[in-house]
């Protein structure tokens, strides 16, 4: 399929009498408003073949070997990863919603699908339950939202090469094999939200697929909340591609389900008697204050800020998919009115829209992460870019007065422009995904964490009575080496935030041994009186690294212990 802008066919020429020489000429003007009023629904829509589906699974087979390359190595494990590891663990063991008391700082959805999708593996061998190699049950979340992906683009009557396309910019793109590795919540509301939009746009338009579309979406929201900033595109992808005599109840049928199952968030709140702040217990708006209140990052366009670092960040692994995303974002927006493929890929492009607002305001707290759901729509939106750009080259026009000898070289020199513009691109692709690629496939940035475990399973004699300050990264490493999980290992958060840990301290750091100093912990040490004080009255015993990465093995000084 080629068609990314519909033309209306032309008039049909009268003959006899009525057509005289005083009949007026069609204007132009009624010819495009022919053209805005053309259905998306009288488009052809590409069907899945045989040969499609052989070319998805190869496509897909490259994505999961270079996702999976070198996994446990790259990129460095994160407190992030951490904490939704060892609160899935939590509730595979039966101890509640988190390894330590449940705030509500993000809906559980999330780690439990990550319980389910490590329960089997852990139960195999307990020790495998670890970030490192937890890391590989990200594997199925991204295979599955990659063929989404291309799933979604045919349903969106992208042609197949552009579908095609997105599929590999989504799960090849550096910054995709960085970010789909690490056990993230985005990266399971990435596959809820595209299976929402696979739904909204349904060829068939039954009311159960914009229901379920509902429901998908909300479970998204419940995985990862910033997903509700992506819900305006949804319900434009719906309105798009409903019937128009059963858009209203496709429309409010979705909107229902969705409001249905994303209200079972607060009721459970309301059932533990945790819904309002009161004394003695956490709250659901106690934590949806905090996160709406955390400091923000500063201005994007301010070099030194959290915002800017963070852009940066992204750019160094993948400018191509940011900038050439944006791009094909504006030209769907600019050719709107008389692209079919604009008002087909509305939603995603209001995605990516509403995306990169947020990320300019000065005051908002912008997470390394976030840029995860922005990645399908980015590849979409670039993909339809890509195919706009050369349907406008290849498009046949009328021949000329010197007939086919002139079409014919008017073809040669379109298709030579579109084969020239095909290679400039992969010349500007291939060298930033290479080096990118390359960096994720061969370095190690783990070894001096794997270092680290392994000193304090080798030198600490007893390391049941033993208590250390860590970040999560590490914390069910050290629980596996039988060290006492909550107050034992101790996540170094927990030591001045969460009372049931302050009050089994009542000597502050003198009641602790060893820190794990990590750039996690000097960082936020800063805010967290004991961990500080634990940092100032310790001494280092082992070192693994250098420079700001280094983790440091530190013992306490003058301790009562």
């Amino acid at each position: 399929m080629t068609a990314a802008t519909a033309t209306a066919p032309a008039p049909a020429q009268e003959t006899g009498p009525a057509a005289g020489a005083g009949t007026a000429a069609p204007r132009r003007p009624r010819r495009r408003a022919a053209v805005e009023r053309i259905s998306l629904a009288l488009l052809p829509r590409p069907r899945a073949t045989r040969t499609d589906v052989l070319l998805c699974l190869g496509l897909l087979t490259v994505i999961m070997v270079v996702q999976a390359w070198n996994i446990t190595r790259f990129p460095n494990l994160s407190d992030d990863e951490g904490t939704y590891l060892a609160q899935a663990w939590a509730v595979q063991q039966g101890d509640g919603l988190a390894h330590y008391t449940y705030w509500y700082d993000h809906p559980p959805v999330g780690w439990l699908q990550i319980a389910l999708l490590t329960w089997i593996p852990s139960l195999i061998s307990p020790d495998w339950m670890t970030v490192a190699t937890m890391r590989y049950a990200m594997l199925p979340v991204g295979a599955v939202s990659a063929v989404l992906v291309y799933a979604l683009a045919l349903r969106l009557r992208l042609p197949r090469w552009s579908a095609f396309a997105a599929m590999a910019l989504f799960g090849l793109s550096p910054l995709s094999v960085v970010l789909q590795r690490e056990i993230f919540l985005d990266n399971l509301a990435v596959l809820w939200i595209l299976l929402a939009f696979w739904l909204a746009a349904s060829p068939s338009r039954h009311l159960w697929h914009h229901f379920g579309a509902g429901l998908a979406a909300a479970v998204s929201v419940l995985t990862k909340e910033t997903m509700l900033l992506v819900l305006p595109a949804l319900l434009v992808t719906m309105w798009r591609h409903s019937h128009p005599e059963t858009r209203k109840f496709a429309v409010t049928g979705a909107i229902t389900s969705c409001v249905l199952v994303g209200l079972l968030y607060p009721l459970f709140a309301l059932l533990n008697s945790e819904l309002f702040p009161g004394a003695g217990h956490v709250s659901l708006i106690d934590g949806i204050v905090y996160q709406l209140s955390r400091p923000g990052s500063g201005s994007l366009f301010e070099p030194g800020t959290g915002s800017h670092a963070v852009v940066q960040s992204w750019l160094y692994y993948d400018s191509v998919i940011i900038y050439g995303g944006l791009a094909g974002a504006a030209l769907l927006v600019v050719t709107h009115r008389w692209s079919v493929t604009a008002r087909a890929l509305a939603g995603p492009a209001l995605a990516v829209v509403i995306l990169a607002v947020v990320v300019t305001r000065p005051s908002g707290y912008l997470p390394a992460m976030y840029v995860i759901q922005a990645l399908p729509f980015l590849a979409l939106v670039l993909a339809a870019g890509a195919a706009s750009v050369t349907h406008a080259v290849l498009r046949r026009r009328r021949p000329g007065r010197e007939g086919i000898p002139q079409r014919r070289a008017v073809t040669v020199a379109r298709w030579t422009a579109a084969v020239a513009l095909g290679v400039a691109a992969v010349a500007v692709v291939a060298p930033t995904w290479y080096q990118g690629n390359k960096t994720a496939l061969t370095e190690d940035a783990n070894a001096s964490y794997r270092a680290a475990v392994a000193w304090m399973g080798r030198e600490v004699a007893e390391p049941a009575d033993t208590r250390v300050l860590v970040d999560d990264a590490v914390w069910l490493d050290l629980v596996h080496q039988g060290y006492e999980p909550g107050t034992g290992v101790i996540w170094f958060y927990k030591a001045d935030l969460d009372p049931a840990v302050t009050e089994t301290l009542p000597g502050g750091y003198r009641d602790i041994d060893y820190v794990v100093s990590s750039p996690t912990v000097r960082r936020d040490a800063v805010d967290l009186p004991i961990v500080k004080d634990a940092l100032e009255n310790s001494t280092p015993v082992a070192v693994f690294g250098d420079g700001e990465d280094r983790i440091e093995i530190r013992r306490i000084a003058g301790g009562d212990r």
